[in-house]
């Protein structure tokens, strides 16, 4: 959630989406891992004058209002991609799928910011998505091995 963090990966996350050919209408996830990179990548795509609008999908329905499980920008028929913070099993993210297949969305891929290389992306890839990683555990051990910066424990 920090200010040059979002600016970046709001610059990666869209540069990525759009290499991989994909065009969604909106982008979002499981509340509260997908939230900043969704919104991040949503203010990058307004400022390249292609908009892509976010949403967040709850862990669960509201008990009151209209008690829906997707809040944000997102309508029925919206082609999506699904974001998430960490890819672990890939549970998180699956769910958000559920979600948007439920409310009549079509999930067109899915980007996830590191991947824990812990079978979660063969997970999701098995699932039919198409999944964008934009860093795994090896190479954020690698820069930080690079840089000094980790601690030899």
């Amino acid at each position: 959630m920090h200010a040059q963090g979002q600016v970046l990966i709001g610059k990666v996350g869209l540069d990525s989406i759009r290499g991989a050919g994909l065009t969604p209408d909106a982008i979002g996830g499981l509340t509260m891992g997908a939230d900043p990179l969704a919104y991040a990548i949503a203010g990058e795509s307004w400022r390249s004058e292609n908009p892509i609008h976010a949403f967040s999908v709850r862990k669960r329905a509201k008990r009151h209002g209209a008690g829906q499980l997707i809040e944000g920008c997102f309508e029925p028929g919206a082609r999506v991609v699904i974001v998430e913070d960490v890819i672990t099993t890939g549970g998180s993210a699956l769910k958000a799928c559920d979600a948007v297949n439920h409310a009549r969305g079509e999930v067109i891929g899915m980007l996830g910011l590191v991947d824990r290389e812990e079978g979660g992306r063969v997970a999701l890839e098995n699932a039919g998505l198409h999944t964008i990683v934009l860093y795994t555990a090896t190479d954020l051990r690698r820069t930080l091995n690079e840089s000094g910066a980790a601690h030899p424990d």
